[in-house]
């Protein structure tokens, strides 16, 4: 290994948590979410947390508990010296995927030694959208360039699935196998190497994935009503046929995840074996109508960068928002079903959304490995209509 290769050391998460009013993460404060899984990542690494030149966090929802830099926050919450500095930063849900890719990105440039990335998102405490406050987040220029106005996430999820012919049943039968897929890899302890048990206010813990819904199926699924339909909408669309509801939607989530990443030098002076190494990165931007579809884009970009062919990755981390989403990246790719999301994605693991990217790359680091592989890829839908990819390397 050399000095230009930016590696993971570890990777860990919490549970996924349902939000209120009965999930058990949600009496928790989104900086001790975050402290914990810096906690637990130092102390599994054994290194000083001295050493860490900054930490890069993601977050969504930076209002109430989630303002003022919560990343820093939580490196204070977790005992870090004060000299280690933290920031927080927003591509929406591809936030922490972004801080991982920032964090590698100083470490080949020489800036950084030692970094973490990380992210946190509470949906409970901070709900999505509360840091709007109410307030139209674009002018009279965006207006006019948008005359009949963007839509949201949702909405989009639904001109996807009605522009690609999704049907209803093709989305809750891709939800129901996320369902069953995560429950299979919980059950055969796939997931017991990136939890991180969390202590709750009663002295018990929650130390699995809450979001999961082992006996799902699609007939159950089949039986809910959608969620994004408005007279206004319906009459604005009225091609759509309305699909999308609670079930083929990623749930309400709080959680937190972080990695570990150095420079292959740190890690030999500090006796520690990385895992992985990053790549290849891409981002791209897409038509913030549709919005969803930047993965095509991003992934397009990143196996181009990489010289990798997509049939010689082992396995796809592609973030299940809507259930139109993987699905469309699998038909416009012809990707092999099998690796697509093997452990279940953000339909039933969650989609805690500043946490997201992290979380995505643990699950993949540890899918690849558990393969024998050597390659994975993750890629994030995100609000505004832009996408990360990421192409890692399993080290042997």
């Amino acid at each position: 290994m050399s000095r230009s290769e930016a590696v993971i050391v570890d990777v860990v998460r919490t549970p996924s948590g349902r939000g209120k009013p009965d999930g058990e993460l949600s009496d928790i404060h989104p900086a001790d979410l975050l402290a914990g899984v810096l906690l637990e990542l130092v102390g599994r690494t054994g290194i000083d947390p001295a050493v860490v030149d900054d930490v890069i966090g993601g977050c969504v929802t930076q209002s109430g508990e989630q303002a003022g830099n919560i990343t820093r926050t939580a490196v204070l919450s977790a005992g870090f010296p004060e000299s280690v500095p933290a920031v927080t930063i927003d591509r929406q849900c591809g936030s922490s995927q972004q801080a991982a890719a920032f964090a590698a990105q100083g470490v080949l440039s020489g800036a950084y030694d030692v970094v973490i990335a990380c992210g946190v998102e509470s949906m409970s405490r901070a709900p999505m959208g509360s840091n709007a406050q109410g307030a139209s987040l674009g002018g009279e220029l965006l207006r006019a360039r948008y005359p009949e106005g963007l839509v949201t996430q949702g909405v989009a999820a639904e001109l996807i699935a009605d522009r690609w012919g999704f049907s209803r049943a093709q989305l809750d039968d891709y939800a129901a196998d996320s369902h069953g897929r995560a429950a299979w890899a919980a059950a055969n302890g796939a997931f017991e190497g990136e939890l991180v048990a969390v202590p709750t206010p009663d002295s018990g813990s929650v130390n699995a994935d809450e979001t999961i819904r082992p006996g799902t199926t699609a007939e159950k699924l089949a039986q809910l009503q959608p969620v994004f339909r408005t007279d206004r909408l319906a009459e604005r669309f009225p091609q759509l046929e309305w699909r999308i509801t609670a079930g083929n939607s990623s749930p309400l989530t709080d959680g937190a995840s972080a990695a570990l990443i150095m420079s292959a030098d740190a890690a030999k002076r500090l006796g520690l074996r990385p895992r992985a190494r990053f790549h290849s990165f891409a981002v791209a931007g897409s038509d913030p109508l549709l919005m969803l579809t930047g993965i095509l884009p991003a992934t397009r970009k990143l196996l181009e960068r990489s010289g990798v062919r997509l049939d010689e990755i082992d396995a796809y981390e592609v973030n299940e928002a809507f259930a139109p989403i993987p699905l469309l990246w699998r038909e416009e790719f012809g990707a092999d079903p099998s690796r697509l999301n093997p452990r279940g994605g953000a339909i039933a693991l969650g989609h805690a959304l500043g946490s997201s990217g992290t979380r995505l790359l643990a699950t993949l680091l540890n899918e690849v490995e558990s393969r024998g592989g050597r390659y994975g890829l993750q890629t994030m839908c995100e609000g505004g209509g832009t996408a990360n990819a990421t192409l890692i390397e399993v080290l042997r």
